[in-house]
């Protein structure tokens, strides 16, 4: 009976285990959200000072991370980038989402508006 009681026992733990361990493989299979952004500046001094700061704090609280802000383009084919590209992840496409939807990036872009135009988009990650 001892026998029975163990071989029961383990076949429950490792039910759990396995039923643990495929959660995490699905977590892991969300493919991350990536924003694009091009940016024209109309005031680039202001746009450092007033938008930037603003536009970064509601990335990063939002659980962005920047992956490129700005530096060196070169177009290979097709029409220039904008002056400035800016590239952020989020953990998927809903964070994504729910950054571009929150009061935080809405009060900044209010700001960002004065002094730059922008083109923003989404793409998901493999």
């Amino acid at each position: 009976m001892k026998t029975k009681f163990a071989v029961g026992l383990a076949m429950v733990g490792g039910f759990a285990l396995g039923a643990v361990a495929i959660e995490g493989l699905h977590a892991q299979a969300t493919p991350a959200g990536y924003v694009i952004t091009e940016v024209t500046l109309k005031d680039a001094d202001k746009y450092k000072t007033e938008f930037a700061p603003a536009a970064t704090k509601a990335i990063q609280d939002a659980g962005g991370k920047f992956i490129a802000r700005g530096g060196k383009t070169i177009s290979f084919h097709g029409e220039p980038a904008a002056s400035r590209v800016v590239v952020f992840q989020f953990e998927s496409m809903d964070k994504a989402q729910s950054w571009w939807n929150s009061q935080a990036r809405k009060n900044a872009s209010a700001i960002g508006e004065k002094y730059a135009t922008f083109r923003v988009y989404a793409v998901e990650g493999l």
